[in-house]
């Protein structure tokens, strides 16, 4: 009679729960309204030809303004999704998307003084364009994000290395791609869950940092070197062996990210339970019930 036997490396022998790799995504604000900005100013290639030399170069500047601010909104958008994902979060170093704003309505301005050469209305296209862009996808977050009753240097220190391993994140990510397999790639989003959990329970505690600070730093980038070598290796070869390998580095690195992130749960906790303790011993102590 067939038996079917599991083990360690056994896909379906994993003691994690299994999630699924869309659990807790959030529609992305990056979508139709931004790429929509890359094709409206193509008609200005028509503009800049048969026209003259002048209406040649203005057209063709106020397209590359134009585009320019589209990927810099586009870029924008990104930065504030990973600022609003952080509760301990710096503030984006550079304003994309004010400077898209900017940029947007220079473009127009341009635009509308090769097709009129007068200043009123290439002022009045730039005031419009700008306000418009402004109400369409809002301006730049501008101020660091943290938590009460956390001094900034700690704020800054967390802040430091979330980044650093959302960066090692998103390189596994990009790696894994080169592999050409879909599986591989949810299996590499699921880690990626496990570890942003962790990644919040240290920016609620950043007392946490130095407990999980090796799991954010050097984990992380020996399991990005791992996987851009894997990529490189199954990309080639199919190699049934290192992919079994490597999916059994992934089950390691989730169970010790999990238990950790749980570790530091129940530390939070017992923090907490002694708090209240001491509050209702001093409660008694002054006769109050």
């Amino acid at each position: 009679m067939a038996q079917k036997f599991s083990g360690k490396y056994s896909p379906h022998d994993s003691k994690l729960p299994k999630r699924e790799a869309f659990q807790g995504a959030k529609r992305s604000k990056v979508g139709g309204r931004v790429n929509l900005l890359f094709i409206v100013p193509l008609p200005l290639i028509w503009q800049s030809f048969g026209n003259g030399p002048q209406a040649l170069a203005l057209n063709l500047f106020a397209l590359g303004c134009l585009l320019f601010a589209a990927w810099m909104t586009r870029e924008g958008l990104f930065a504030q999704e990973a600022y609003e994902a952080r509760k301990i979060a710096r503030h984006p170093a550079m304003p994309r998307k004010l400077f898209g704003s900017v940029l947007t309505g220079l473009g127009l301005a341009i635009a509308g003084y090769a097709a009129n050469s007068d200043f009123v209305a290439p002022l009045i296209y730039a005031i419009v364009g700008c306000s418009l862009h402004i109400m369409a996808f809002g301006i730049d977050p501008m101020r660091n994000k943290g938590i009460e009753g956390v001094d900034l240097f700690q704020t800054d220190r967390v802040a430091r290395a979330v980044s650093e391993a959302e960066e090692h994140l998103h390189a596994m990510s990009n790696a894994v791609k080169r592999a050409g397999d879909r599986t591989l790639e949810s299996r590499v989003t699921q880690f990626q869950q496990t570890a942003r959990a962790l990644f919040r329970t240290v920016e609620n505690d950043p007392r946490d940092l130095t407990a999980a600070r090796r799991y954010l730093g050097v984990y992380l980038l020996g399991a990005k070197d791992a996987t851009v070598k894997f990529a490189d290796i199954y990309a080639r070869t199919h190699d049934t062996n290192a992919r079994s390998n490597y999916e059994a580095l992934l089950d390691d690195l989730e169970e010790n990210f999990a238990a950790r992130n749980q570790k530091l749960l129940l530390d939070d906790n017992s923090d907490l339970n002694i708090e209240i303790d001491v509050l209702r011993e001093r409660l008694q102590r002054e006769g109050v019930r």
